[in-house]
């Protein structure tokens, strides 16, 4: 629902709608306030670099098993889209 919200503020501001943005635009506000908080890039990369670590992974093919940990432990505070990337980066350097 966020991401709908999201999307669609972006076409209202695009069109000059600002009676259907300022609608949106509660809506998302109220929404985010029942979601929990998530952790910043930062904090995103460095527990990502910590699960790499520890569980050994080396190569693209061990996403998987990092992902899985990331779920494990913090499904409720991570962007997994960021996170995704983030590990991608990590192991292909």
């Amino acid at each position: 629902m966020i991401k709908q919200r999201s999307e669609s503020i972006e076409i209202y501001k695009k069109n000059n709608r600002s009676d259907l943005l300022e609608i949106e635009q509660g809506e998302l506000e109220v929404l985010s306030d029942y979601l929990p908080k998530q952790l910043s890039e930062a904090d995103t990369e460095k527990i990502c670099k910590e699960i790499i670590k520890n569980s050994g992974a080396s190569s693209i093919k061990d996403m998987g098993k990092v992902m899985g940990e990331l779920k494990k432990n913090h499904a409720d505070t991570i962007d997994f889209s960021k996170a995704g990337q983030i590990i991608k980066n990590l192991l292909n350097s």
